[in-house]
């Protein structure tokens, strides 16, 4: 049992980098999905897909994106924790490395980037930082 999937995800994420892999597994879930969502559109990740395997439960396949053989995900880290919950009013939220990162937060109007939220005008609690 996993008591915080986004900080699992995260760290397949890092170690799948770390290691050069072009594709990790990863439990599915509808959270799950929809940070995978903001980091496909933001083009971290090339994609993901949903894996059923009869008898087992069904798992995303996530497809990593490199650039010249480096990861495009430099670092990726958790915000909001279980035990501490970080939440931040768009006013509030600061750009991640100038600008050249996003956060992703969970919304009233859903899990979405920094810059999406700025356009939305709504905060919310910040789940992770990407750069």
């Amino acid at each position: 049992m996993v008591n915080d999937p986004i900080g699992d995800l995260i760290a397949r994420i890092k170690n799948a980098a770390m290691r050069g892999r072009s594709k990790l597994n990863a439990p599915a879930s509808k959270m799950r999905a929809r940070v995978l969502d903001v980091l496909a559109d933001e083009g971290y990740i090339r994609g993901y897909h949903l894996v059923e395997k009869p008898g087992a439960f069904p798992e995303f396949e996530i497809e990593l994106k490199y650039f010249d053989g480096q990861p495009v995900i430099v670092e990726i880290s958790r915000v909001s924790k279980p035990g501490r919950r970080v939440y931040s009013s768009i006013k509030d939220l600061k750009p991640v490395k100038n600008g050249l990162g996003i956060s992703i937060l969970s919304t009233p109007k859903g899990v979405m980037s920094d810059t999406a939220a700025r356009d939305a005008n709504v905060g919310g609690e910040v789940l992770c930082r990407v750069y």
